[in-house]
């Protein structure tokens, strides 16, 4: 909640200087809930680009959702069906990251657990978010302040929180290289799924760690 703090208060400042007001603000933050997705929708709703686009353009950064959903589902298969579907609309970066945390220390996921935490990040995304759009215009220039710096932060905090685990190295600089690489040649967002992707295939060749458990 605190690392995810300044994150939505940047969300809410940049959208109310791209147009939005307060309420359209609170209502992205509370249906599409997925703050990357979010700065990425910022940037194109206000340009002459079809909507079928722009849902393309959130479902490439979302890309990674997909993986954290297979990963925790494995955790999960004792949850009833309106469980899941209640449960994978709250699996953004952070609640992946606890949960699978709690998974691997032998601690089972329950539903009751899940919830409490995802409930916390769901409404201080949103009371931030608020608090950005309301407050924001204080900020006098987010740039030169470096604020929008914080996602790369943010998601590097998130990632230094796996380095323990086999194939870290190997699966983070191929990413990293590539997601690069396709920036430059393809361009964004798209580079987030071409990244995750050679991470994905250089986990999969990879030989498996003598433990048996390549997770």
């Amino acid at each position: 909640m605190v690392a995810a703090a300044p994150f939505g208060i940047l969300f809410g400042t940049l959208a109310v200087e791209n147009g939005f007001s307060v309420f359209q603000v609170v209502l992205m933050s509370a249906t599409v809930y997925a703050g990357a997705s979010q700065m990425v929708g910022l940037d194109l709703f206000g340009q002459a680009v079809a909507p079928w686009l722009i849902v393309l353009s959130i479902f490439a950064v979302n890309f990674r959702h997909v993986l954290y959903s297979a990963a925790v589902g494995r955790r999960v298969r004792h949850w009833s069906a309106l469980q899941k579907a209640v449960g994978f609309f709250f699996l953004v970066d952070p609640q992946y990251a606890e949960s699978e945390r709690r998974a691997l220390s032998g601690t089972p996921l329950g539903f009751g657990w899940y919830m409490a935490m995802a409930m916390t990040i769901y409404v201080f995304w949103i009371v931030n978010s608020a608090l950005g759009a309301l407050f924001g215009r204080l900020i006098p220039d987010t740039d030169a302040l470096g604020l929008d710096f914080l996602l790369p932060i943010y998601f590097l905090g998130l990632v230094m929180g796996f380095r323990r685990r086999p194939l870290f190295l190997p699966v983070v600089v191929a990413s990293a290289l590539v997601s690069v690489a396709a920036f430059e040649l393809v361009g964004s967002p798209w580079h987030v799924s071409i990244g995750a992707l050679a991470g994905i295939a250089v986990a999969a060749l990879a030989p498996v760690p003598k433990d048996g458990d390549a997770r």
